[in-house]
């Protein structure tokens, strides 16, 4: 894992190049938001208007550009496109600069932190839209933590896969015994495939602070919507996935 709080030696002429490729990651991300869920074509589907059908022009698909320069709207139909696209396209730039302020010019070390950052975006999205976490993305963070401790340490490669296998497995033992005692489910096997991906990212011994900090930040939001006059029952559902991804991002940055 990264083990600075703060890398102020990251070169500053590739910040505007790392935002650029932030927005571009983020319109792709945004396209995968809104059609995983559903089961949509994602990776070879040209994008379209969500009102009209029209596929998009190039001049239309320059991520932040195109939203503004056409107020926000498609150019045939006029009807509005999601905000959200916008969003995600800014929220993946600014993870890419995030991402640089953690780890440095270290160019391994910064292109898999980009790549975490930018599948727990999509996931942490997916999940307060629809409450689903994609097997498609929680099994390959996995795959590719795995992968990046391969790159990065690679003799820590065992206590890291060690550390997703018990993670699974610890959750999956709280969700048991909450349906013993609640008589419900309460906490989803999605969460618990992200728990494990995001185990074989910070290794055996940053579990328990991630399972700690994950479990704050959901107290945390669900404080946040009690402020925010959202009325919360027991048998109200909350997306953990959030909460889990912004641990699994903090503890990789800062856990060491």
């Amino acid at each position: 894992m990264p083990s600075g709080y703060l890398a102020l030696d990251f070169p500053l002429l590739w910040v505007p190049a790392l935002l650029v490729i932030g927005l571009v990651i983020g319109s792709w991300l945004g396209v995968l938001i809104r059609r995983l869920p559903e089961g949509r074509a994602v990776v070879f589907a040209r994008s379209a208007c969500e009102g009209c059908g029209r596929p998009l022009r190039p001049i239309d698909l320059i991520p932040v550009v195109s939203y503004l320069r056409l107020h926000g709207r498609c150019r045939d139909c006029k009807g509005p496109i999601a905000r959200f696209h916008l969003e995600v396209e800014l929220a993946a730039a600014a993870v890419a600069l995030w991402a640089a302020l953690g780890v440095g010019d270290d160019i391994s070390r910064l292109s898999a932190t980009c790549v975490l950052g930018w599948t727990l975006l999509a996931a942490s999205w997916i999940d307060m839209r629809s409450m689903l976490l994609p097997d498609v993305l929680t099994l390959s963070l996995l795959l590719m933590g795995l992968g990046a401790t391969w790159r990065l340490e690679p003799e820590a490669v065992a206590d890291h896969a060690m550390a997703a296998v018990v993670a699974y497995l610890l959750f999956r033992a709280i969700a048991y015994a909450y349906v013993r005692l609640r008589g419900r489910d309460g906490l989803g096997a999605g969460d618990a495939k992200l728990l494990a991906a995001g185990a074989s990212w910070v290794g055996l011994a940053a579990l328990p602070n991630l399972v700690l900090v994950s479990a704050l930040l959901g107290c945390a939001s669900a404080l946040a919507l009690r402020l925010l006059g959202r009325r919360l029952t027991g048998t109200t559902r909350i997306p953990f996935g959030p909460s889990l991804a912004l641990a699994i991002w903090l503890i990789w940055l800062y856990g060491s």
